[in-house]
């Protein structure tokens, strides 16, 4: 089994190399990563510029900020180019403990899909104020009753898919430009049919950097949940 690690980063120099690291200390066989950078001006490119040499690490460098979606949909399209058979996405501010790969790994051997959830039994988030704990709760329990979804988890980021449940999702029609894109990945995989698990996880504040999440994100998130429930692709 081929497995890749997609990994977008902006700005994210205090906390590339680090989880990196750490990723490979889980001793996972056949692994590789994959850096989606958006241009970083932090002094991040140049810390991929020195691990890209090393083997196991690739690397897509963007011209510009595009986004979360367009960054992951890149990432998807490699991996299915490259005949990966698990692809996990994951963040690169260790808000996605890598404790929880082998545990995302071996579920992919049965499922198509492994939602990393903060909304199951066992599962929390870890040094949010409660009112950010209400905002991330009350998304997606709205976009679970807007979708008729069952998912717990619509808008975490942390998922292991197999290749085979992304070649039925027709990237090039994904509508989310933003975070939506997890809610509608996960919502297409649920409407696909795809076997999907959720398996639960502490969810824990970024250790360095600063949160891409605002206000006027979550809200017109919100709205687009609706164009997606009508979408027709």
């Amino acid at each position: 089994m081929k497995i890749l690690i997609i990994i977008p980063t902006y700005n994210e120099k205090d906390n590339i190399d680090k989880i990196i690291n750490e990723i490979f200390l889980q001793s996972i066989d056949n692994l590789e990563i994959l850096i989606v950078d958006d241009n970083s001006a932090d002094g991040t490119k140049e810390i991929l510029d020195k691990l890209k040499s090393q083997n196991k690490i690739n690397l897509i460098e963007r011209s510009s900020k595009q986004g979360l979606a367009s960054a992951y949909i890149k990432g998807f399209k490699y991996a299915i180019e490259h005949n990966f058979d698990f692809i996990i996405q994951m963040d690169a501010d260790f808000s996605h403990n890598p404790k929880y790969l082998n545990e995302i790994i071996s579920n992919l051997k049965t499922y198509d899909v492994v939602i990393a959830s903060r909304n199951i039994e066992g599962g929390n988030t870890k040094g949010w104020s409660l009112f950010r704990n209400l905002i991330s709760k009350c998304g997606s329990n709205y976009a679970r009753l807007i979708l008729n979804c069952p998912i717990n988890d619509l808008t975490g980021g942390f998922n292991g898919w197999r290749r085979e449940i992304l070649n039925k999702i027709n990237l090039d029609k994904i509508i989310s430009k933003g975070y939506l894109f997890q809610v509608e990945m996960k919502y297409k995989a649920y409407k696909s049919k795809a076997k999907i698990i959720e398996i639960p996880i502490i969810f824990e504040q970024r250790k360095h950097g600063k949160s891409k999440m605002s206000l006027s994100i979550f809200f017109e998130a919100l709205f687009n949940v609706i164009k997606i429930r009508f979408d027709k692709n």
